[in-house]
């Protein structure tokens, strides 16, 4: 098991879509080669296969990100 704190400002791939706000989504993250599945919330809603960066631990499995790259204007260069 990861150390949830070790997590922050990590990059994970969404395989549930989030919802946004207190709906969650389920978000993938490589470890030192091992995946591993956590309860992730956005405060906006992120497709599946989108990268998310990892901001924050909950506990319990549960994390909190947001989209990433953040892209301003939304079409720039990825």
């Amino acid at each position: 098991m990861v150390d949830g704190r070790l997590l922050v400002g990590r990059i994970g791939r969404v395989v549930h879509a989030l919802r946004g706000g207190d709906r969650p989504g389920e978000v993938r993250v490589v470890v030192d080669g091992m995946a591993h599945y956590y309860l992730a919330y956005a405060s906006t809603p992120v497709p599946t296969g989108a990268e998310v960066l990892i901001i924050n631990d909950r506990g319990a499995r549960q994390i909190d990100v947001e989209p990433w790259p953040i892209v301003a204007g939304g079409d720039g260069p990825r």
